[in-house]
């Protein structure tokens, strides 16, 4: 990483406790990534991405700020990015998957809070995270008790704006989501000063549709039994998805898959002709959340999908381009997103039948349903996950897990005798 220290002291860093964080990191993703063979050579990208995740990005919306223009930092894949850039300002995602963060979050918060809400807070009091420091604006939403409550103690010193997120999906719910982007709308223009009109909504919308319309064609790349990328490598994709520059991210993930394409065309796979094909279900995995991945792909087996928010969940659905007055927009807008199916609704049978759904479209030979411990919806929604595939014939293992190391020679053996059973 080049030296960007100066930048985070004017951002009012810890610098000594970051310094830590940067001394873990790269050997982290050396040994998740860098170790793996035949990746495609577009993958340069994501590594030089990742090697200066606290610095190149950070440095580009500070320059945005210097311009006039705002930066408003985001927790969930509920939160309509487009209104934002429809404001000229820029939407970033938010540090939040690493332990590093935990302890920091858990002198505020309970320990039988989710990892992810703990490692959020604390990347914001203990000054480790940039994206934190720079955002003049956090976008909440109340998909969880946990995050309703987290974002009380985060909106203290920096501006929150919560949209209420219905909890279930009638007609009237869809109607009532519009109303919060709607009034979302109002306070981005207020807080930018930048008008939202029809044509900007347009081509924000545009802008993120190409975001997503370039993680569909490498997901549909994965579908292929001749595999031309790892699910680790795939992860990483997906999630710097959510803090990149979105036209610069479509281009080069465009890049990736021509040449993922190619691969197919020339029958080059990055794992044998027979290895189980899995597909991981469950709460989000935020960067650098790479654990269950890396055990999967180190015990024999290749994770081929993810419907998870930093998955399927994120691109999936289009907003419809041909409206073009703001009312039809912000409709448009709220039909999308209310169609993403997360745990949060009740009754949820749409994610169940996504489930099933893709895991025909991926061919995968089984499916691990993973929990953060202490997320309670997930958690509930399991068991229906579980017995539902067991219906339909599909092997699924559900786990319970955490950031920390302490459960992975565990999850290994649990891992690994569940793909040997595959192969029975």
């Amino acid at each position: 990483m080049a030296d960007y220290r100066k930048m985070w002291g004017n951002l009012g860093m810890d610098l000594e406790t970051h310094d830590q964080l940067c001394e873990v990191l790269p050997q982290a993703f050396e040994d998740v990534f860098l170790s793996q063979k035949n990746r495609p050579e577009a993958m340069d990208y994501y590594n030089f991405v990742v090697a200066e995740i606290h610095g190149v990005r950070p440095a580009e919306l500070i320059k945005h700020q210097e311009n006039g223009g705002k930066v408003f930092g985001t927790f969930c894949v509920y939160v309509p990015d487009e209104i934002v850039f429809a404001a000229d300002a820029i939407a970033t995602g938010l540090c939040g998957g690493s332990q590093f963060w935990v302890p920091e979050g858990e002198k505020v918060l309970p320990t039988s809070t989710c990892p992810l809400i703990k490692a959020s807070v604390g990347a914001r009091l203990d000054k480790t995270c940039p994206f934190f420091r720079i955002a003049d604006m956090y976008v909440g939403e109340t998909t969880c008790d946990g995050k309703k409550k987290a974002w009380e103690i985060l909106g203290e010193d920096v501006p929150m704006h919560i949209m209420d997120l219905p909890q279930m999906k009638r007609r009237k719910d869809i109607k009532a989501w519009a109303e919060e982007i709607t009034e979302f709308k109002d306070v981005v223009e207020k807080f930018t000063e930048n008008k939202v009109t029809a044509d900007k909504l347009s081509a924000a919308i545009k802008l993120i549709n190409d975001k997503r319309r370039a993680l569909a064609r490498l997901y549909e790349c994965r579908k292929n039994e001749c595999l031309p990328i790892s699910g680790r490598d795939a992860l990483i994709i997906s999630q710097i998805a959510f803090y990149d520059d979105p036209a610069r991210f479509t281009q080069m993930t465009s890049k990736l898959c021509d040449e993922l394409e190619e691969r197919i065309k020339n029958n080059i796979s990055v794992v044998p002709a027979g290895t189980k094909r899995i597909m991981l279900t469950g709460t989000p995995l935020a960067i650098p959340n790479w654990k269950i991945h890396n055990i999967v792909e180190t015990s024999g087996a290749a994770v081929v999908c993810e419907e998870m928010c930093t998955g399927t969940r994120y691109f999936e659905n289009l907003v419809d381009e041909s409206q073009t007055t703001l009312e039809g927009q912000i409709e448009a807008l709220s039909e999308r997103y209310m169609g993403i199916n997360c745990a949060c609704f009740t009754p949820n049978h749409g994610r169940i039948d996504d489930i099933i759904c893709l895991a025909k479209e991926y061919k995968v030979d089984g499916i691990i349903d993973i929990n953060l411990k202490f997320c309670s919806l997930y958690d509930v929604e399991g068991f229906t996950v579980e017995r539902a595939l067991k219906d339909a014939g599909i092997p699924v293992l559900g786990i319970e897990t955490d950031y920390t190391d302490s459960d992975a020679e565990q999850l290994r053996t649990r891992i690994g005798a569940f793909i040997e059973m595959l192969g029975m």
